[in-house]
């Protein structure tokens, strides 16, 4: 007598959306809910494109404010980068 298998069903798996986590609060989500920031030439900026190391806040503007004045993108980047306070305008609505 054969022992039944787990897991041959022909369906193919759901793919899984990526989860990250708020450099701000701490949050985790899936991946589109949040802003993703890179450091480019010692400074943040915006990468949503870009590959490499990136760090990513909820889309409120206390979560980015949050990560800025605690170090947040620093840590998560593994290097010194320098927070232009106009990037607080992905936050605001047009």
């Amino acid at each position: 007598m054969r022992a039944a298998t787990r897991g041959t069903s022909s369906r193919r798996p759901e793919r899984s959306t990526p989860l990250r986590t708020c450099v701000g609060c701490g949050r985790k989500a899936p991946k589109n809910e949040f802003l993703r920031f890179i450091a480019r030439d010692g400074a943040l900026v915006p990468g949503n494109s870009d590959s490499g190391r990136g760090a990513y806040t909820c889309r409120r503007l206390a979560c980015f404010e949050r990560a800025a004045s605690r170090g947040g993108f620093n840590r998560t980047l593994r290097r010194t980068v320098r927070v232009d306070q106009d990037l607080a305008r992905l936050y605001t609505a047009p």
